[in-house]
């Protein structure tokens, strides 16, 4: 599936999507730094293994992306949201947050995000809960990772 937006393609799937557009866009994120050959193949796999993902190009230039992990009936999890510096603020990040929205409208949707990127979420509908009451536990791997030598 494709659609346009602002002169842009969406395109929707898991599939073919270019490791090293996925890498270029954790780079100018701050997500990736000098990644090792051995590794750049995650940028490949964790799409293969993704429930759902949308990408945006700008003619043959891939300037942002959206992966969601779900079981596709209660929940959804978007994990990576990335879009180019250069075309953040246009809107994209909110059109592909209501196109996965879309794929589980009456599911419950978690973002897998930073504070900084709070009041984004609540423009797109999600609410940021009182983390003194709720929160989401996590074991972050690749810092222990990295503790062990690994990274």
């Amino acid at each position: 599936m494709y659609q346009y937006f602002n002169g842009l393609v969406i395109r929707k799937g898991t599939e073919g999507v270019p490791a090293d557009a996925v890498e270029a866009l954790f780079e100018d994120a701050g997500w990736a730094k000098n990644t090792p050959t051995w590794q750049k193949e995650k940028f490949t796999l964790i799409f293969k293994n993704s429930t759902w993902a949308f990408t945006v190009w700008d003619r043959n230039k891939m300037i942002g992306m959206v992966r969601v992990i779900s079981d596709q009936i209660m929940a959804a999890n978007i994990m990576d949201l990335v879009i180019l510096s250069e075309y953040r603020g246009k809107g994209i990040g909110k059109k592909l947050v209501e196109l996965c929205v879309q794929k589980l409208p009456h599911g419950d949707w978690f973002a897998h995000t930073s504070s900084s990127n709070f009041n984004f979420y609540e423009k797109c509908g999600f609410e940021v809960k009182d983390l003194s009451k709720n929160g989401t536990c996590a074991y972050y791997g690749y810092i222990q990772a990295r503790k062990e030598g690994h990274r």
